[in-house]
């Protein structure tokens, strides 16, 4: 369990040694599937991105891998700063646009949008580099797993899936012990494609970010030794990716000619074992979403299930082999018999979730009506700070004149309350944004509604803004006329 006090003070120290002083915001970013927690570190116009990790030897091996990464060209945030207990580091922020978010926005417009390809089509080159030229550059002892991925580590992944997907579905029909045999005989096949290369192991359009328009990589520790397929299928079978096929072809095609060109002597393997991989690696998502979602009831896990269904029932036919793995091929097949229990959600057109932020008194209006029949969102009392409205000096300002946002910021209780209100609001803010919600409404109140009020709803407004630059973040003060609203 992290003790978020500790964490604060040991994250404004290691920002404070990089940068000189300590950051004036910190907040949590969204939780992925692993034990890792990541922060923005923010100060005037330098952001970097804080990982905690209680595995230090995966924190190592990132560190490491971004440095080696990097020496080659190969895409990555540099790692400025680690922590001496090796638990946490600061690295580059790459901003807050995936190719991931990008492909969701086009799907919920109704397809996927040609555009998109030239960064598939770059990604698939980084690939290749990654894997041919990393190889060549890793020092494979120092990576997180320094086992390669071969058969015992293929066979994993086929057990994670019988555990944590097959075994939770008793409507599955199959003997045990015969599917066990089927899986080392097919993980058995896949082990002959060489793999002594620079393996990502999770190379998907989540871990690669837009920068100022190129591809960057993140979310690499897990690279090992491994065989070049798996890392493909990755990326190019990614279910709620929702590739078109002709537009896989096209990839598969480009990856297979610039493997050509580089070791040409590999091509034959790699098109015997590919549709194995991809397989495979349906098999192992599938096994992630069943401890993760019907486990652990994460909802993204629990939305990817119908989706990775349809793509393993899509991918059956392509793969054409005489291999005698027939217990394994009907559990396979029967997963189709489960789009019945888990269905794919209707799209929905993209709309960004817009936030309205207001002051207004208690005393002249009362709270906000909010036009969006959504009952008024949140309501933050701002009576109990303390009151410049008392003092001579202050009484014909607004919470948007600096004497009056320099008398509340030097007081403790005004800065607490801000940044737990900014804490409160970020989880309900991701959380809308995973559900698909269009629009939150946030209201400070104070008596008069024009020093307390005014100030915590403009330093919200310029919080969220910045956390969230792809909203739609709005700021309106209801008991107060200024000239630019």
């Amino acid at each position: 369990m992290i003790d978020l006090s500790k964490l604060k003070v040991q994250l404004e120290d290691l920002f404070r040694q990089h940068c000189g002083s300590i950051p004036e915001e910190i907040y949590p970013l969204p939780e992925s599937g692993s034990g890792r927690h990541y922060f923005r570190l923010q100060r005037g116009k330098t952001s970097l991105i804080a990982v905690w990790n209680e595995q230090t030897a995966e924190n190592q091996a990132f560190v490491y891998l971004s440095e080696r990464l990097s020496q080659i060209g190969f895409p990555v945030p540099k790692v400025v700063i680690i922590s001496q207990d090796q638990k946490c580091y600061l690295q580059e922020d790459l901003g807050n646009t995936s190719l991931f978010l990008l492909v969701q926005q086009s799907l919920s417009q109704g397809a996927f949008h040609p555009s998109l390809l030239d960064f598939y089509m770059d990604a698939v080159s980084d690939l290749i580099h990654f894997q041919l030229e990393g190889s060549k550059n890793i020092d494979f002892s120092k990576t997180y797993s320094a086992k390669p991925f071969d058969q015992k580590a293929i066979l994993a992944d086929l057990q994670y899936f019988y555990y944590y997907f097959v075994k939770l579905h008793p409507q599955l029909h199959y003997n045990e012990f015969k599917l066990q045999h089927d899986m080392e005989v097919f993980a058995s096949f896949l082990a002959q494609e060489p793999a002594h290369f620079l393996m990502y192991r999770d190379f998907q359009s989540r871990n690669i970010m837009i920068h100022e328009g190129k591809n960057y990589y993140i979310d690499f520790q897990g690279s090992r030794a491994g065989p070049l397929s798996y890392d493909l299928a990755s990326l190019l079978f990614q279910v709620k990716a929702q590739i078109p096929k002709s537009y896989r072809e096209i990839l598969a095609t480009h990856y297979i000619n610039m493997l050509k060109s580089h070791e040409p002597a590999l091509a034959d393997s790699f098109e015997q074992h590919y549709p194995g991989f991809i397989l495979l690696r349906l098999s192992q998502v599938l096994g992630a979403y069943g401890l993760r979602g019907l486990i652990q009831k994460k909802p993204h896990f629990l939305e990817s299930i119908p989706y990775a269904l349809q793509t393993m029932s899509e991918q059956l036919n392509a793969f054409k082999s005489d291999l005698n793995i027939n217990e394994l091929w009907s559990v396979w097949q029967q997963l189709d018999s489960l789009k019945e229990s888990y269905h794919i959600p209707q799209k929905q057109a993209f709309r960004p979730l817009k936030i309205e932020i207001s002051s207004f008194s208690y005393k002249k209006g009362g709270i906000p009506h909010d036009p969006n029949g959504n009952g008024g969102g949140f309501v933050f009392d701002c009576r109990f700070l303390p009151n410049p409205g008392r003092e001579a000096q202050y009484k014909m300002l607004t919470g948007r004149d600096k004497p009056v946002k320099d008398f509340l910021t030097q007081k403790i209780e005004v800065l607490q309350f801000l940044d737990q209100s900014e804490q409160l609001l970020a989880k309900v803010i991701d959380n809308y944004i995973s559900r698909g919600f269009s629009d939150l409404m946030v209201s400070f109140g104070c008596t008069g509604g024009q020093h307390r009020s005014v100030f915590c709803a403009e330093e919200i407004y310029d919080r969220l803004r910045t956390k969230y630059p792809d909203l739609i973040v709005s700021c309106k003060h209801h008991a107060q006329v200024f000239d630019n609203e």
